[in-house]
């Protein structure tokens, strides 16, 4: 992103509970037109910013500004803002028209214009066609894509969603990421989605925070926090990883004075990685290894000396397009091991019980401190 200030900016937003900390000094740019995405576990302040946003919570100090209008004090109602919840909130005794023409009519807009944009929003959505249906009638899925239109039908300057896709099930929710993408990047509205589901907002969202307690802990795309978590909670929040606990040895220089990997000592043994936070001989730190950056094998990989070790065959998960194996380590700890079926080692000889070797590039780690 720019150095320019965001379209919705959150300065130094704060929300207290009587004693408790909801929210703890976040600070958000976020640019016209972008999906951002709130994630984070229950409990850890992401829908309480989103409430705020909303207007339907006051912060307890700070300032969020859309536009450069500051939204302090305005009600939820006069706010250039929809919301669309979890439940849909569908009126279910008035049809799909009336659902998406409903926030039209409040405003008292002409019914020519209020014809016109419900026309446009159901055939954005694909459903002109159930216009006269109740929500009954309809799938989770079509049921979403109506909330998603009557959202969109007042043209907000920004849109809210409180866990889009937590009603559906799983196979629905995978197809309907991509629509849902599709539509607000169409109509190009800026976007806030609260989610727990971390697949769901690494496939939506053009940047993502992960929060917890109130705070967040890291703000990136989505590939760079996959790749570069910054913590223990980020790395193990965001996919599935193998953290290796250790003490650091030593630094290894590239030639010019600076280190550019480590050495760690583990329980399992020692591990390079590529130098990342910085320590001194003999701090506790951690290294984080994706499972799909491990390889497996029953017989020692040629030629290969950093990162390699042995254990047994304690689970095995055939997954369709890829294998997942859990191999114990002598040392008692357990790797998660990830391999495509099309990869070109055959997986398909190592059973339960069987001793294999693991192993890993020294640059597929990262180095974490905290």
């Amino acid at each position: 992103m720019s150095g320019e200030p965001g379209y919705l900016v959150t300065d130094k937003v704060v929300k207290r509970f009587d004693d408790a900390l909801a929210v703890d000094e976040v600070s958000l740019s976020i640019a016209q037109g972008e999906i951002f995405a709130l994630l984070g576990s229950s409990g850890c302040g992401k829908s309480t910013l989103l409430r705020m946003l909303a207007g339907f919570e006051q912060p307890t100090s700070g300032r969020i500004l859309l536009g450069g209008q500051d939204l302090a004090g305005l009600p939820p109602y006069v706010r250039p803002i929809n919301m669309m919840f979890q439940s849909y909130a569908l009126f279910p005794h008035l049809d799909v028209w009336e659902n998406v023409a409903f926030g039209l009519k409040r405003e008292g807009l002409p019914k020519d214009e209020i014809s016109r944009r419900v026309g446009e929003m159901l055939d954005l959505v694909q459903l002109a066609e159930l216009s006269r249906r109740k929500p009954h009638q309809l799938s989770g899925g079509q049921q979403q894509r109506v909330a998603l239109a009557r959202s969109l039908a007042k043209r907000p300057k920004l849109l809210l969603l409180d866990e889009p896709l937590g009603a559906l099930d799983r196979k629905l929710r995978e197809k309907t990421q991509f629509e849902l993408v599709n539509i607000i990047e169409r109509v190009g509205v800026t976007c806030v989605m609260v989610t727990h589901d971390q697949e769901e907002a690494m496939t939506m969202a053009h940047r993502l925070a992960v929060m917890s307690k109130g705070r967040v802990l890291q703000l990136g795309s989505p590939e760079e926090i996959y790749k570069h978590p910054v913590n223990r909670f980020v790395a193990d929040f965001i996919g599935s990883v193998n953290l290796f606990e250790g003490t650091l040895r030593a630094e290894r220089g590239d030639g010019d004075g600076r280190a550019s990997r480590v050495t760690l000592d583990t329980a399992m043994g020692v591990i390079h990685a590529p130098q990342g936070a910085q320590a001194s001989p003999g701090q506790p730190l951690a290294v984080a290894v994706r499972p799909e950056k491990i390889e497996i094998a029953k017989r020692a990989p040629p030629g290969v000396v950093d990162n390699v070790f042995t254990g047994r065959v304690c689970e095995i998960a055939y997954l369709g397009s890829y294998n997942t194996f859990i191999v114990q380590a002598p040392s008692g700890q357990r790797v998660k091991i990830t391999g495509a079926n099309s990869a070109r080692q055959d997986l398909s000889d190592i059973a339960w019980d069987d001793q294999v070797f693991f192993w890993w590039p020294a640059e597929a780690g990262v180095l974490l401190r905290d």
